[in-house]
């Protein structure tokens, strides 16, 4: 390996994989192959925009595991990885994007070649980054005995943070919180949206307290005015209007460790409904930081929220948070827990989330989110950000 700033030590990737083992134990299989770009880098360290092709990490029973992927992009494996270069395995180009011909072909030579051939596979079934052809592919190459789904088997060992990964995390949170402090200095009506967008960009990429900023996992949330009645629009060349909200769900990021926050902008004086829902979202708030400690289920936390959202008059029918931490496009969500009813995981101790008590109304939104992590004795707002609505008359 020569990677010159590895972002972790060989101790803490030996001990993900120990404990992915156990995992791959319970779930009865012997070898995985993971094609989510984050339980990649989370497994070995391998960071690249990559993600357009098949590649993945293979985890046999034993020794370290093997990057494979396009041949081209394994002189990124070597200079991001911790295992030596005969862990690195690149098929030809002519296998990239050859309706004639798919990855997996070359895939099952190399889990012949590693003696993993008739073994129990475990493969991610329900990601971005495995598709049906490579799941035919796989199935026509004979290579196992049994073919197990193992989605979400890696991005549960993530779940409790490392101290290393903490740090990141507060990182990521510092440059948010410059993001945003940036949105409130330069926003103004007449202001074209794609401008102000710009402004969040170089903010998050220059970084923070001396520490630079990675691309995040999903671009600026920024609609404005019926715009904001949707969650997920992005941004346009209009100007910011005075008397309309607009939200801003965003997110620094730090070695690719996220911290998403959301706040929402109003030109103008808000009206009556748009301040009920800002003490709405508050005392929400306000009672989730209060419950969420180590053995809080998650559908505690949807309950406390939903319960205390409707005394004000208020009804959200979506999620109020999802765990949160290393990430590629297109989600800075991990996919495992949720605060929603019916979810019974159990709060622990380095866990960390995206509280998310977003509001939809009927003539725009508003979004006053917190990144949280768990701590032993109940939970810390990872950012200091103002609370409430950003108000410039």
């Amino acid at each position: 390996m020569t990677n010159p700033n590895p972002a972790f030590t060989d101790a803490e990737y030996r001990q993900r994989i120990d404990r992915t083992r156990q995992a791959m134990d319970r779930a009865g299989v012997d070898v995985i192959l993971v094609t989510d770009p984050s339980n990649m880098a989370w497994l070995t360290g391998y960071d690249g925009w990559s993600f357009y092709v098949h590649q993945g990490v293979i985890l046999g029973p034993d020794g370290d595991p093997h990057w494979w992927g396009r041949a081209m992009d394994g002189a990124g494996a070597v200079r991001t990885v911790f295992m030596s270069g005969d862990h690195i395995h690149g098929y030809d180009d002519t296998y990239v994007q050859n309706p004639a011909k798919h990855p997996m072909e070359d895939l099952a030579s190399l889990l012949r070649k590693l003696g993993w051939g008739d073994l129990r596979l475990g493969v991610e079934m329900d990601n971005y980054y495995f598709s049906a052809a490579a799941y035919n592919s796989i199935l026509k190459q004979n290579i196992s005995k049994q073919i197990v789904d193992t989605t979400g088997l890696v991005n549960w060992q993530r779940a409790i943070k490392s101290p290393t990964e903490i740090t990141y995390m507060r990182r990521a949170a510092r440059i948010v919180e410059a993001m945003h402090a940036r949105i409130r200095d330069v926003a103004e009506p007449g202001m074209p949206k794609n401008n102000l967008i710009a402004e969040i960009y170089a903010t998050s990429i220059k970084g923070a307290d001396g520490h630079w900023g990675d691309y995040p996992a999903i671009v600026p949330m920024a609609p404005s005015g019926q715009d904001a009645t949707a969650p997920h629009l992005t941004w346009d060349d209009r100007p910011l209007k005075r008397g309309e909200p607009t939200f801003f769900e965003i997110s620094g990021t730090y070695r690719r460790y996220h911290c998403p926050q959301s706040r929402t902008l109003f030109l103008g004086s808000p009206p009556d409904k748009y301040r009920a829902a800002e003490a709405a979202v508050a005392a929400a708030t306000e009672a989730v930081l209060t419950l969420a400690a180590p053995d809080a289920l998650c559908e505690d936390i949807a309950n406390t929220f939903n319960g205390t959202l409707a005394k004000h008059g208020f009804r959200k029918d979506s999620r109020c948070g999802y765990a949160i931490g290393l990430s590629y496009p297109p989600d800075w969500g991990e996919r495992t827990m949720s605060f929603r009813a019916g979810d019974k995981t159990e709060l622990k101790a380095g866990m960390t989330f995206h509280f998310m008590p977003a509001l939809w109304l009927d003539d725009g939104g508003i979004e006053t989110t917190e990144p949280i992590l768990i701590t032993e004795t109940g939970c810390e707002a990872l950012c200091c950000t103002p609370t409430g609505l950003v108000v410039k008359e």
